[in-house]
């Protein structure tokens, strides 16, 4: 799907790292939310309260999930998903278009 249609857009953007990564909140009729972003390079550590899955429009980054010792490359078409309540940790290797789907 190309796009979203009849949708809310949160205006404040959330800005993470200082400003290496940002995104915008998506609300949908149905009450689920999304989050449309940019990452640029770099290693960042997020926390999760809702279970997601990371869509990967463009760029390329490995993903080290909990549970995990070994990193995993991700790259534009890509997505993987992630636990509620964990810390997960990306090495962003070019600037990095994504999608994040809140499951719960």
């Amino acid at each position: 799907m190309p796009e979203f249609v009849n949708v809310a857009v949160v205006k404040k953007a959330n800005v993470y790292f200082g400003g290496q990564v940002t995104s915008r909140t998506v609300l949908f009729a149905d009450g689920s939310k999304k989050t449309l972003g940019i990452m640029l390079p770099g290693e960042y550590e997020f926390s999760t309260g809702a279970a997601e899955i990371m869509e990967i429009q463009s760029g390329e980054l490995s993903v080290l999930l909990p549970g995990s010792s070994e990193w995993r490359p991700v790259r534009g078409g890509e997505s993987f998903e992630v636990p509620a309540n964990v810390k997960f940790s990306m090495r962003v290797a070019t600037v990095t278009d994504y999608i994040c789907s809140f499951l719960g």
